[in-house]
């Protein structure tokens, strides 16, 4: 049965979506713990100070001893995933991963495009998270208009510099990311033309039947 499923064109663009973009997504999220070790030339506003509130907490669970015991795995990625969580904008970065077809869904099958979303992003950076180091990031500058900002950054390991900039909407006075760029390409833009690729090959259906796959599979024990 799983060699059969494996061996679905249709289930291999998925895990060929994830693996073409595995690198892309940990060199976004990895940012979170790179950030704390930044300077920060001239003022930093609101947006700026929000992901730094988020590192501050990635940072502190990630540097906590008691948390790196073998017995305390889940709950650390737990609490990763929740300051992570606090910061990105799962909802609007699928709204604009998916693109058209989000506006002809419910309110359930949003919500479950959103969890099978999530899990695909979380299962492709949390690893890295909870085992890097690196050589930090420099802040660029900081752009805003209205409900918008964007935060340029450069991320620094070894004699290599990613251009990377997050880009927020504010909600409710909270500044939330709803894209990553990292040297120039989109994280959304490059999930939304995928997804587009499978809607037109075969069905919006297909595409959320072949997303609860994998995600059962990386939840799979």
């Amino acid at each position: 049965m799983m060699t059969s499923i494996m061996n679905n064109p249709r289930v291999m663009m998925v895990v060929s979506i994830s693996r073409r973009m595995a690198l892309l997504v940990r060199s976004a999220f990895l940012v979170v713990v790179w950030l704390a070790s930044a300077a920060v030339p001239g003022y930093a506003g609101a947006p700026t100070d929000s992901m730094k509130t988020t590192i501050d907490e990635v940072l502190r669970i990630v540097g906590e001893d008691e948390l790196k015991q073998p017995g305390k795995a889940e709950e650390r990625r737990q609490m990763l995933e929740q300051a992570v969580g606090s910061r990105f904008d799962y909802q609007e970065m699928s709204r604009r991963a998916l693109g058209a077809p989000w506006n002809g869904l419910s309110d359930p099958e949003k919500q479950e495009f959103v969890g099978l979303f999530r899990t695909l992003l979380m299962n492709s950076y949390a690893d890295k998270i909870e085992t890097y180091s690196g050589d930090g990031v420099q802040y660029l500058n900081e752009r805003t208009e209205k409900e918008f900002a964007e935060v340029r950054t450069k991320v620094l390991t070894g004699k290599t510099e990613i251009p990377l900039d997050y880009r927020l909407i504010n909600k409710a006075n909270d500044w939330r990311v709803y894209d990553v760029v990292v040297d120039g390409v989109s994280l959304v833009n490059n999930y939304r033309g995928q997804f587009t690729k499978i809607i037109k090959s075969s069905s919006y259906a297909d595409l959320v039947e072949q997303l609860r796959k994998k995600s059962e599979k990386i939840k799979a024990p």
